[in-house]
């Protein structure tokens, strides 16, 4: 009887090796030749390897890509990794989508990367980060409660579904950088404006840093497809952290205006209204979370950008989700060899 078949990465397959492996739908279009002959073009990615390829309508698999292919989606794949002059393709054997209680082999570190550190590592500096920068002790105890009561859902909700920090863990590794950066505004800031002469809170920057993506632990389903449940569908995750910020505060009371600066956080860190912000920042506090969370978002994606591999030029491709190029420099034997 033959053995069942290895579980591999997408990115360790060799051309002309057959594999099968666990990857995200990144994308499908619907389009046409140049002769009108209808076709999908697919990307399904890991954490190494991006592969985008046409399925033909008229194809074996050209019906279940229209019905039920979903971007977004985790799919277990059997298929024939190959290179031509069109670029890397996938001759799909069999596919599937992921099940948790099929897929025991599944690896999340495969499909979406990972930290370079243990979440549970991550998780106490956060706690560490609470107690050692919000000095007001009703409002810590209420960041330490939200938490403490959700920790299983920090350790494995991503911080989205496609772009930045899309893994298992990735929600905790991005909040404690938000919060990181939150905490080096709010010192630097307090002392160019003095809380003394207009009021505002140095306390809530962090605070509100720390629980300004909390709606993602009920947007999200699982950590293996960052699908989203209905209510992070309908209603997002910026209502849907007011919502536990609420619950909690029933429990951990704080100051009326502390509470309401801090659900203004939540509500209006996306910036703008076109980015899903119910309003725009209008307190110093918003501000300063806001771009806090900017620069880490930023900083990940043309990271992720930056570290794509491009041979023969020190610039990258517009083609990426911040639609612009980046400049990656010379590499020193270049550099070496043209003096």
């Amino acid at each position: 009887m033959p053995s069942k078949p290895r579980i591999t990465a997408l990115a360790d397959l060799a051309p002309g090796q057959e594999g099968e492996f666990f990857a995200i739908l990144a994308a499908k279009e619907e389009l046409k030749t140049r002769d009108g002959k209808p076709y999908f073009r697919v990307t399904f990615r890991d954490a190494r390897r991006q592969v985008s390829f046409p399925i033909w309508i008229d194809s074996r698999w050209g019906p279940e890509c229209r019905s039920h292919w979903q971007a977004g989606r985790c799919y277990r794949l059997r298929a024939l990794y190959r290179e031509s002059n069109f670029g890397p393709e996938l001759d799909i054997r069999q596919i599937r989508e992921f099940s948790a209680e099929q897929d025991k082999d599944f690896v999340p570190e495969w499909v979406y990367g990972g930290s370079t550190r243990p979440a549970d590592e991550l998780f106490a500096e956060l706690l560490a980060l609470v107690n050692a920068e919000i000095s007001d002790s009703g409002l810590q105890r209420l960041v330490l409660a939200l938490l403490e009561g959700h920790r299983d859902k920090w350790l494995w909700t991503p911080a989205s579904s496609k772009h930045h920090f899309p893994r298992p863990g990735g929600l905790l590794e991005h909040t404690l950088r938000v919060a990181q950066n939150a905490a080096a505004f709010a010192r630097l800031y307090a002392q160019r404006y003095p809380p003394a002469e207009v009021p505002w809170y140095p306390d809530l920057v962090v605070a509100g840093a720390i629980l300004h993506d909390i709606g993602k632990l009920l947007e999200y389903e699982n950590a293996c497809q960052a699908i989203e449940t209905p209510a992070g569908g309908l209603l997002g995750h910026l209502v849907l952290g007011r919502d536990l910020l609420r619950e909690e505060v029933a429990r951990h009371p704080i100051e009326p205006e502390k509470l309401l600066r801090l659900e203004h956080i939540l509500v209006s860190h996306h910036g703008q209204a076109e980015f899903g912000a119910v309003r725009p920042p209008m307190t110093l506090e918003a501000i300063l979370v806001q771009f806090a969370n900017e620069v880490d978002v930023r900083m990940e994606l043309a990271w992720q950008i930056l570290a794509e591999k491009s041979p023969g030029t020190p610039w990258t491709s517009d083609r990426n989700v911040l639609k612009q190029r980046f400049y990656r420099g010379i590499p020193p034997a270049e550099e070496t060899g043209s003096q």
